[in-house]
């Protein structure tokens, strides 16, 4: 049987990441492609030795990579499944994978993955991080990337979707067990957040996905961040934070969850309203922009 899906992944620097990943997939008789960035170490020869076809590609952002991923490479399978470099399929989910038939899925056009979330090695398993579902998976030439977010990216279908709630991936960056690279990387993030959200101030940026809070995970998730823009700037760190701690129990992640829910759910919304103001400030005075 011809393969049902192929594997599309982005990467840049990932020696660290890819052989976990590549490992997981293995044995599925999926094509294999892979958008690099520029990777000085040894991901390329890593992906060729797997059998991976690549692409180099500078790097924007991840709606514009992914976006670029799905116009440019050669894929011939009926469907796609885009995972990042330091994500795992787990045994359940390849077996799901291997016993996919295209004829089995008629009029559905993605499907939503189930995601565990570590940090500094411990499951973030409360603060509304499980379970969270990612569209991963969706026909090619159906779904595409959503470029009118800067950072927090997504897939879009026009169609039905479904969810595998066993259908787990596993993602840890094992990179951010050096505190100083989370921080700098969610540093970088902040300003591509901040920036979109005062274009959408402006009205110059919309929602590709329709808010819905009973639609699928993305259309409760455009709900959501709906909520988030109406919310005075600087309180709704404080008022997100004690969410994720108290209401969605976050506390019960021990010591190493605390620290990440307060970095991800406080630190980091904090420094995007910070930069919020200064893009505003700047763009009062006739200044340029972050």
């Amino acid at each position: 049987m011809s393969a049902q899906f192929s594997f599309i992944i982005l990467t840049f620097n990932e020696e660290l990441h890819l052989p976990r990943l590549l490992e997981s997939i293995s044995g599925l008789g999926a094509p294999v492609f892979i958008l690099d960035s520029g990777s000085t170490d040894t991901t390329v020869e890593i992906g060729t030795q797997y059998g991976a076809q690549f692409l180099q590609h500078a790097f924007e952002n991840h709606p514009k990579q992914w976006d670029f991923a799905l116009r440019n490479f050669a894929v011939t399978t009926p469907w796609v499944i885009c995972l990042d470099a330091d994500q795992i399929v787990t045994p359940e989910l390849k077996t799901r994978l291997r016993d996919f038939k295209d004829e089995d899925h008629a009029g559905i056009d993605g499907i939503y993955f189930n995601r565990k979330n570590f940090f500094k090695g411990r499951w973030i398993k409360h603060g509304g991080y499980y379970p969270f579902y990612l569209l991963k998976m969706f026909r090619f030439g159906v779904g595409y990337s959503d470029t009118n977010e800067n950072m927090d990216h997504r897939f879009i279908v026009p169609g039905k979707t479904i969810v595998w709630k066993d259908g787990i991936i596993l993602e840890e960056n094992l990179k951010e067990n050096n505190i100083r690279f989370w921080i700098d990387k969610h540093n970088r993030y902040s300003d591509q957040v901040a920036q979109e959200e005062v274009e959408r101030m402006k009205l110059a940026r919309t929602q590709t996905v329709q808010p819905n809070f009973w639609g699928s995970p993305d259309e409760r998730t455009a709900w959501r961040k709906q909520l988030w823009w109406r919310l005075p700037r600087y309180v709704r760190p404080m008022l997100y934070f004690t969410q994720r701690i108290i209401f969605q129990l976050g506390f019960l992640d021990g010591r190493t969850g605390i620290i990440f829910h307060f970095l991800q759910g406080f630190w980091f919304r904090l420094i995007v309203d910070i930069k919020i103001d200064e893009l505003l400030k700047q763009e009062k005075n006739g200044k340029a922009t972050i």
